[in-house]
């Protein structure tokens, strides 16, 4: 299995990048956020976080193809998987879907927000009802993702913290929702990376301080 890939990003399509990696060339499927992050990079050096699978079907007499799937983050292609595991989306139609953060997919699943769903490229109503049904309560820690590539928007900063982070608010009688939207308020407000949850949650209620003064 390939995890992961770093080479030079010679080609982007609207659904695919080519990546030459030491003596080989990859190409590698990708949705259409990923792309729109992708195209300040052409030449550049680029890492992915891929998943592989088979493509086909070998029983109505069809070729397998061996297929890359890539992200520009760890936790987007969990993400990615998660979705694959919902009866009837599939690998296709999971990365088609994917046009928008993660964390606005997960924030609109957690909050069952079937209307946003169904616009997705793809999706429908039947589809997104299916989404929430199954990963309603799997999203929290994804809702919480911070894009990176966004200058002072916590970069760096561990997905594991601020999970960590998220289900202590939670533990402490905080709402799901309010909890997120404290994390948020700080990673948007601070260019610092956080050491650890404990860290996390000092300066949320440091900034709860300061914002009610």
């Amino acid at each position: 299995m390939i995890n992961k890939i770093t080479g030079r990003l010679t080609a982007l399509s609207q659904t695919c990048a080519s990546v030459a990696s030491g003596p080989f060339e990859y190409e590698v499927q990708i949705s259409e956020y990923s792309r729109l992050k992708l195209q300040s990079e052409l030449n550049k050096e680029v890492t992915l976080y891929t998943i592989d699978y088979i493509d086909g079907n070998p029983t109505s007499g069809g070729r397998l193809i061996p297929r890359l799937v890539g992200f520009k983050a760890e936790a987007e292609r969990d993400f990615y998987e998660l979705l694959c595991s919902v009866d009837g989306l599939g690998t296709k139609k999971a990365l088609r879907a994917m046009v928008r953060p993660v964390a606005e997919i997960a924030s609109a699943i957690e909050e069952q927000n079937v209307k946003f769903l169904a616009g997705l490229p793809g999706l429908g109503g039947a589809t997104a009802e299916r989404i929430i049904a199954k990963l309603r309560r799997k999203v929290p820690k994804f809702a919480l993702l911070v894009d990176h590539t966004v200058p002072g928007q916590g970069e760096g900063q561990s997905v594991d913290c601020v999970t960590e982070a998220f289900n202590m608010l939670v533990g402490l009688g905080h709402s799901e929702t309010d909890a997120r939207r404290k994390i948020d308020e700080v990673l948007k407000s601070s260019k610092k990376k956080f050491k650890d949850f404990n860290e996390l949650i000092v300066a949320v209620y440091d900034y709860d301080k300061k914002s009610k003064k």
